[in-house]
C-alpha cells in the first residue's frame, strides 16, 4: 500500500461529500514532531470551496476522515493544519507491502536515457580531493537515476592535450632521467605529476634569472626556455610530430594505468571515455561554421569570438589567433558528439567544480545558437570546493590533497579502529582488509555526499570516521547490527507467528515504518535536484530512528510471538532499505562489523 496516495483519495472524496466539489491539487505534509499525526493537511486552500474558517474547514474534514476511512484512527487540529494519525492496522499493511516488494524503491525501466560526467581529469597530474567529491557526486546521481528508472551513460572527458600535458613532457625530457613508472617505483599518474612539479619550479627559477638580467617579468614569462620548450613540443604536437607523439601517448598511457587504479578503489567506473584530443578538431570545425553563419566572428588578429553581451555576458574566444583551441571549443565538440553517440538520451549532467558556472553558462549558450535545441537539456551539477583541517592530511605536492593518499589513510585509520575495538578476533586478515577497505571509504564516501553539493565543506578524517554521529561507519555499524540480530533469530529456529494481523504498535515501531515509506520519494527527490545529500541523509535518519527503537523495544525478549516476528521483520526491511541507499551512493555495508 502506498499510504500517501491512498490518503490523498481519501481527502479527495471528502471534499467532494463536505463541498461539492474534488479539488486536484492540495498540500499533505509530514506532521511537524511537536504535535501528534504522521501526515499534515494544509486546509488554508480548501477555504476556497469550504467558504469556511481554515480550522474549522479542517475540522470538518477531519471528521469526516475519522468516520468514513480506514486509514485514519485520530486528529488534532492547530489553527489551519489538520493532523491526521494513521491507523496501527494500516501500518502493519504498509510494512507487509514494504517486505513483499524484492524490488522497493526501485522504479520500473522507463525507457529514459540521461548522461552522467564526472572526473573529467588532466592528464599531467594525479587525482586530488577535488576529483573525490566529483567521482563520488557523478556516481552517486548516476546510481539515483538508475534508481528511478533511467537508463544512465557514465561518461568522462579527458584532458589530454594540450600546454599543461607538455609542461610535464618538457620536464620529463629536460631531466635526463628516463624514469618510468617500473624504474621509480612511483604509480603513472604520480611520476608524470612529479614532473609537472618540476617543469614548475625549473620555470620559476629560470624567470627570475632573466628578470635579475633585466628582462621584463612579462616577457621573462615567455623566454624562459623550459617554457620555450613546452611551447615547442605543443607545435610539433599540433603538426603531428611522431617522436612527440610517441611521447605523449607513453607519458599518457602511464597516466591512464594510475587513473585506473585509484578508479578501482573509488569504486566507480565508466561507460564511455572522452578525449579531447579526439573532440577539439569537431569542435574547431563547429566554430569555423558559425563563423560562416554570422553567430560568431574574427578579430582583426584572426582569432574567432562570441558576443553574449546582449544575454548579460560578455565576449568569450573559441579560436586563438593562431588557430588553436581553447577548452570551449573542445566541450562544444564533446557536448555534440555525446548526442549523437547516445541519440536517445534526455540530458547531460556535467558534474563539475562552482568555478566553472560561468564557462557551462556560456556553453550551452553557444550550442543553443548554434541550433541545438538539446542544449535546454543540458545542467552543470555544480559543487562547492572541499577544505580540510589545517595539518591533518600530508600532501604529496604541498598544494593538493593527493586522492591515492587520502583513501589509503582512511583505510589505516578503519583498521586501526577496528583492531582496538576487539571485534574480529575470529577474523582472517583478508577479512579484516576487506573490512577496513569497506568502512575507510565508505566513512569518506558519504561524508562527502551528505552535504548539499552546492555547499563549500570542511571534511573532517577523525570525525567522519566514528562509529557515532552523522558518519557512514555509523550506518554500516546499523546495517551489521541488524544483520546479527536476523542470523541470531534463524539459529534460535524462529517462525512466523502471523504477525500480519496486529493492531496496534508503540511509536517508534510507527515512526520507523513512516520512514521506510519514504525511500522511494526521497530518491525521487534526489534526482529532481541532483543531491545524493538527500538519499544520504534519509538512510541517516533511518538508521538513527531504528537504534532508537531497537534501545527501547525489545525483541527476542518479546513473549509475543507476532510482536517479536513483526519486529524482526521490520528489522529485515531496515536493513535492505539500508543497504539499497547505501548502494546507490556507491557506499557497501558489511554484514558483520
Amino acid at each position: 500500500m502506498n499510504i500517501d496516495s491512498a490518503l490523498r483519495e481519501e481527502i479527495q472524496k471528502a471534499t467532494t461529500v463536505l463541498f461539492n466539489q474534488t479539488i486536484e491539487s492540495f498540500q499533505v505534509q509530514p506532521t511537524n514532531p511537536e504535535f501528534e499525526g504522521s501526515h499534515t493537511l494544509v486546509c488554508f486552500p480548501l477555504t476556497r470551496i469550504s467558504r469556511k474558517g481554515p480550522e474549522e474547514t479542517a475540522r470538518l474534514v477531519g471528521d469526516y476522515l475519522l468516520a468514513n476511512s480506514r486509514l485514519v484512527s485520530s486528529f488534532n487540529v492547530v489553527k489551519g493544519f489538520l493532523n491526521l494519525s494513521i491507523a496501527d492496522r494500516v501500518w502493519v499493511e504498509v510494512l507487509q507491502g514494504v517486505v513483499n516488494d524484492t524490488r522497493y524503491g526501485v522504479s520500473a525501466r522507463s525507457g529514459k536515457e540521461v548522461m552522467v560526467e564526472y572526473s573529467s581529469p588532466n592528464t599531467n597530474k594525479p587525482l586530488h580531493l577535488g576529483h573525490l567529491r566529483n567521482n563520488f557526486l557523478g556516481y552517486a546521481v548516476a546510481g539515483i537515476y538508475e534508481a528511478v528508472g533511467y537508463t544512465v551513460h557514465k561518461v568522462q572527458i579527458i584532458n589530454d592535450r594540450g600546454i599543461h600535458i607538455c609542461k610535464s613532457m618538457a620536464a620529463w625530457q629536460l631531466s635526463g632521467e628516463n624514469e618510468t613508472p617500473e624504474s621509480s617505483g612511483l604509480k603513472g599518474d604520480h611520476l608524470v605529476g612529479k614532473y609537472y612539479v618540476e617543469f614548475d619550479k625549473r620555470y620559476k627559477a629560470e624567470m627570475k634569472q632573466l628578470v635579475d638580467q633585466g628582462m621584463p617579468e612579462a616577457e621573462a614569462e615567455k623566454q624562459a626556455p623550459v617554457m620555450l620548450h613546452a611551447v615547442d613540443l605543443l607545435r610539433k604536437w599540433e603538426n603531428k610530430d611522431a617522436d612527440t607523439v610517441a611521447l605523449w601517448k607513453k607519458m599518457n598511457g602511464w597516466v591512464y594505468d594510475g587513473f585506473a587504479a585509484t578508479y578501482k578503489r573509488m569504486g566507480v567506473d565508466f561507460e564511455k571515455l572522452y578525449y579531447e584530443s579526439a573532440t577539439y578538431l569537431l569542435g574547431r570545425d563547429e566554430v569555423l561554421k558559425g563563423v560562416e553563419q554570422g553567430i560568431f566572428f574574427r578579430k582583426e588578429d584572426g582569432s574567432v569570438w562570441v558576443d553574449l553581451t546582449a544575454d548579460g555576458l560578455d565576449q568569450k574566444v573559441l579560436l586563438r589567433a593562431d588557430g588553436t583551441s581553447v577548452y570551449m571549443t573542445q566541450d562544444i565538440g564533446t557536448a555534440i558528439l555525446r548526442f549523437r553517440d547516445f541519440p536517445k538520451i534526455e540530458g547531460q549532467v556535467y558534474t563539475v567544480g562552482n568555478e566553472q558556472e560561468y564557462h557551462f553558462k556560456v556553453l550551452f549558450l553557444i550550442l543553443k545558437k548554434l541550433g541545438y535545441a538539446w542544449a535546454e537539456k543540458c545542467f552543470h551539477l555544480s559543487y562547492g570546493m572541499v577544505d580540510l583541517p589545517t595539518g591533518k592530511m600530508k600532501s604529496r605536492e604541498g598544494t593538493v590533497v593527493d586522492a591515492d593518499d587520502l583513501m589509503a589513510e582512511m583505510v589505516a585509520e578503519a583498521e586501526k579502529q577496528t583492531r582496538e575495538l576487539g571485534k574480529i578476533e575470529d577474523a582472517s586478515e583478508e577479512q579484516v582488509r576487506e573490512l577496513s577497505e569497506m568502512i575507510g571509504l565508505g566513512a569518506l564516501k558519504y561524508f562527502l555526499l551528505k552535504v548539499d553539493p552546492k555547499k563549500r565543506m570542511l571534511f573532517d578524517p577523525n570525525e567522519s570516521i566514528q562509529l557515532q554521529g552523522h558518519t557512514g561507519p555509523f550506518i554500516q555499524y546499523t546495517h551489521a547490527r541488524i544483520r546479527a540480530l536476523l542470523r541470531k533469530a534463524e539459529s534460535m529456529g524462529l517462525a512466523s507467528a502471523g504477525w500480519s494481523g496486529l493492531e496496534t504498535l508503540d511509536a517508534s515501531e510507527r515512526e520507523v515504518i513512516a520512514l521506510l515509506t519514504a525511500y522511494p520519494q526521497k530518491l525521487r527527490e534526489a534526482a529532481a535536484g541532483y543531491s545524493p545529500a538527500v538519499v544520504a541523509n534519509y538512510v541517516y535518519e533511518l538508521a538513527k530512528s531504528y537504534n532508537q527503537f531497537y534501545q527501547t523495544i525489545p525483541i527476542f525478549q518479546e513473549t509475543d510471538g507476532a510482536r517479536r516476528d513483526f519486529r524482526l521483520a521490520l528489522s529485515r526491511a531496515v536493513a535492505d532499505v539500508i543497504k539499497k541507499g547505501m548502494r546507490v551512493l556507491g557506499i557497501a555495508v558489511p554484514e558483520r562489523m
